[in-house]
């Protein structure tokens, strides 16, 4: 499959699943009936549109980022304009994280207001092979348009733990004595929201965050004409977050970060918003062998 084919295959898997966590949300609304249908069904239009206008300023004050001049970064501006000029989008605005974990994502809604941020720690540690393969990686989830379907996709499975929250506190404080004799079947509704809504957001999530990392991998190989630059920054990316001091972001945007910000093993690994980094460095070596490219 082309890289081509490959982008309109996972915009299509990433936008049904969008439609499925929104439907999820709307779902939630109908079983517990009546007017919560209708504040379901507005709250799930307003994420969204929320998510389409503010998903930059949330990421970022999120990840607690700071804008950087030229003067500040020069090395950083300087890969980034050959990289941006290479695939004809405008330059992001860039910013720093104050974290010695080297991490990076980008964010915005499209690619005139787009953004990327880089952790101190990856400008420290990483040579600058390595810092070009991470840069080209984020600014192909620009390039594909999908740093947007992600956050939202973040925002759409953040409101729907939140409601399932909320029932469980109105469980604990009695709120649905009443109703549970009046409408038992709303009651096993709100029941199975707090148990079951959440595990199903979470699940839909993965599904649309391990597509846009594979896809943008592969589009940044093919802007980079090898794939071994990355290949090697996500093999020091892993080990920095396993030796480093945590990031400390709000888990809401962990997702849109180039490797999984908080160090997890075994089955946590089964729940992350990542594929798996052995997976994503074995499709960058064969982009390369069919590309004729072998290193040892």
């Amino acid at each position: 499959m082309s890289i081509t084919q490959a982008r309109f295959t996972t915009q299509l898997r990433t936008w049904v699943l969008i439609a499925g966590l929104t439907a999820l949300l709307v779902a939630i609304g109908a079983v517990l009936g009546g007017k919560f249908l209708y504040i379901f069904v507005v709250f799930a239009v307003l994420m969204n549109v929320f998510g389409y206008w503010f998903s930059d300023k949330i990421a970022l004050a999120a990840s607690r980022a700071k804008p950087v001049s030229e003067q500040e970064a020069p090395q950083l501006y300087k890969i980034l304009r050959e990289l941006t000029a290479r695939v004809d989008l405008p330059m992001p605005r860039v910013y720093t994280v104050p974290s010695d974990q080297p991490n990076a994502f980008a964010t915005g809604r499209n690619a005139k207001h787009a953004a990327v941020a880089v952790t101190e720690g990856l400008m420290r540690y990483l040579p600058e092979d390595q810092i070009r393969g991470v840069l080209a990686h984020e600014l192909s989830h620009v390039k594909n348009h999908d740093i947007l379907v992600t956050t939202i996709a973040a925002m759409i499975a953040a409101a729907i733990a939140t409601v399932a929250n909320i029932l469980q506190f109105s469980f604990l404080f009695g709120g649905f004595s009443s109703d549970d004799e009046e409408n038992p079947l709303a009651f096993i509704g709100a029941l199975a929201t707090i148990i079951l809504a959440p595990i199903a957001a979470m699940l839909l999530q993965l599904a649309v965050s391990r597509q846009r990392e594979f896809l943008a991998d592969a589009t940044g190989a093919r802007l980079l004409g090898t794939g071994k630059p990355l290949a090697d920054a996500l093999e020091t990316l892993e080990k920095g977050v396993q030796v480093a001091p945590p990031l400390q972001v709000n888990p809401a945007v962990a997702a849109l970060y180039i490797v999984h910000p908080f160090r997890g093993q075994g089955i946590a690994n089964l729940f992350s918003t990542h594929p798996p980094l052995a997976e994503r460095i074995r499709r960058l070596h064969e982009y390369d062998a069919a590309q004729g490219l072998h290193y040892g």
